[in-house]
């Protein structure tokens, strides 16, 4: 995998010298985030040698370098998932790639499905802490020193100051930003009422298909990481509706210019970190 890395920062390195400040990975229903950045450089994930596609429902597929204000990003527009059938190694090539190409803040989205009473469709949701403990850990394998230590610490994965930012950045726009912990389980099936309320007794109050992986690879490169969540529907069991992507994409597409609002000051703030 490292090879191909090189490989991929190798080919990027080739069209584009730009060096970007924060890695934004946009999740499902909110790829329109990408219109709001100023782009330099866009590089489809097909054009990277050996690099895996987007398969999901609205993630088109590709890397955006440019800028949010005056604020160099590079930006997934589309991300991987373990549920497409890529390894976990595919799966977390691309924060290894935006590491490599100078980023320091790896900055999470996702549309997840709210567990807690108090959560409504709609509502964004800083994540704090995560639990993932039924699926692949990314950092299984060989170990290089070079890119961090064989047992990483993950007391604080969520960096409390970029948080912080996040809250303040909302609330700039008049927008109350939740916070809460996130569960993944590995999809593609939505989970069943029963699973959402071992979720729940566990102290989940979100969960989705997405997101920790990226958290734990982030951290263990030495990058700062902070997540937010847009509830997309209300969990099974909690919500009498069936779920379906759809509403997942819907709720999105609804919520765009309050994610853009938030993201777009928020960044802005991040600046000079």
């Amino acid at each position: 995998m490292k090879e191909n890395i090189k490989e991929c920062i190798r080919y990027i390195r080739g069209l584009t010298d730009f060096v970007p400040k924060v890695a934004l990975i946009l999740g499902s229903g909110l790829g329109n985030y990408g219109e709001s950045i100023r782009v330099e450089v866009e590089i489809p994930y097909s054009d990277l040698p050996d690099f895996p596609v987007s398969t999901a429902p609205g993630h088109v597929g590709r890397f955006l370098m440019g800028y949010v204000d005056d604020v160099p990003v590079i930006c997934m527009q589309g991300r991987l998932h373990y549920y497409e059938g890529y390894t976990m190694e595919q799966v977390q090539m691309p924060v290894r790639v935006m590491r490599g190409l100078g980023a320091e803040i790896l900055f999470l989205s996702n549309a997840a499905g709210g567990i807690r009473p108090s959560f409504h469709p709609g509502d964004l949701v800083v994540i704090y802490d995560h639990i993932s403990l039924f699926g692949v850990n990314p950092l299984i394998g060989p170990n290089d020193p070079e890119d961090g230590v064989r047992f990483p610490d993950m007391t604080k994965v969520y960096d409390r100051e970029l948080c912080a930012i996040l809250a303040k950045a909302a609330m700039q726009h008049d927008i109350y930003l939740q916070s809460g912990i996130y569960m993944q389980l590995t999809g593609p099936s939505f989970e069943t009422p029963a699973e959402i309320r071992l979720c729940r007794a566990l102290g989940a109050d979100l969960v989705g298909m997405s997101t920790v992986p990226e958290a734990i690879v982030g951290r263990y490169l030495g990058m700062r990481v902070c997540a937010i969540s847009l509830v997309s529907n209300l969990a099974a069991g909690i919500s009498p509706a069936p779920l379906s992507s759809e509403e997942v994409e819907e709720a999105g597409r609804e919520a765009a210019p309050l994610f853009t609002d938030v993201v777009t000051t928020a960044i802005t703030m991040m600046k000079d970190l």
